[in-house]
């Protein structure tokens, strides 16, 4: 599983982190990032709630 943050859409609510902190962060500019675009199996599940849970919907999965 591959993942990314829409720059353009996040705005750092930071939903992402609190569920899945292993696979996303904050970056300096206030919005989340992936730290690794390729999602470790045992986190898909955590980032497949994130992308659920992202009130932006400025997560994808690919």
């Amino acid at each position: 599983m591959k993942v990314s943050v829409n720059d353009g859409l996040c705005r750092g609510h930071g939903v992402c982190v609190g569920i899945c902190p292993e696979v996303f962060t904050l970056a300096d500019w206030g919005g989340a990032e992936a730290i690794e675009n390729d999602v470790a199996p045992e986190h898909h599940d955590a980032v497949r709630e994130a992308i659920e849970a992202c009130p932006e919907h400025a997560i994808s999965e690919s």
